[in-house]
């Protein structure tokens, strides 16, 4: 094994995780809402990064042909992760317009049970989810030899855990922002827009 292109698979891998991970998306804006909140950050961010720990060594192990071969398994997480998406909308679109977004905390406090369970719905009910990390990194890693293809692996979860880390425990950094209740309505109206054009798009894709 060379260990150059043991460094190079790894930085390459990095730079491949962040490019999927860092955008505006159902799990990256629950993540931003709770640590602003600094509700229940440790748990949800160690959800996120578990599960794409999951998936991308799934991707890597050969999973993502299983995908390619069953398209009946992303048909079905389509229509349920749109079910769910809309469903998520109209709930920050009540917030966005009910008298608890008034108040500077955002609405009232969900239970480290509710948390989790929304964190695991919105990374495992979204096909966009596997075809990132299982498809797309899988098919990417499995252009390296052997040896190189895990540091690789071990490079996107660095991002993995980089992405999230700073994204749920930065958040925190805006809560002055977030003092003023308006924030908090332009924020869950902006999650009610992001969810149902991620749903819409699941739908029509």
């Amino acid at each position: 094994m060379n260990a150059s292109s043991a460094v190079l698979a790894a930085i390459s891998g990095l730079g491949f995780g962040l490019s999927l991970i860092v955008a505006i998306g159902a799990q990256n804006a629950f993540v931003l809402r709770q640590g602003i909140r600094r509700e229940h950050v440790l748990p949800v961010v160690a959800v996120c990064i578990g599960s794409d720990v999951i998936l991308m060594i799934l991707g890597v192990a050969g999973f993502g042909a299983i995908v390619n071969s069953a398209p009946m398994i992303m048909t079905i997480a389509r229509y349920a992760g749109a079910a769910f998406l809309l469903g998520y909308a109209a709930l920050a679109a009540k917030r966005a317009f009910s008298a608890s977004a008034l108040s500077a905390g955002g609405g009232a406090p969900i239970a480290l049970g509710a948390a989790v369970a929304t964190c695991l719905a919105v990374t495992w009910l979204n096909p966009h989810a596997y075809l990132d990390t299982v498809v797309l990194l899988g098919s990417f890693a499995n252009t390296y030899a052997t040896p190189d293809r895990w540091f690789l692996t071990a490079g996107a979860i660095a991002g993995s855990l980089i992405w999230f880390v700073s994204l749920g425990f930065g958040a925190r950094l805006l809560a002055p922002v977030f003092a003023k209740p308006r924030a908090w309505r332009v924020l869950d109206s902006v999650i009610a827009l992001v969810m149902t054009g991620l749903a819409v798009g699941l739908l029509a894709s």
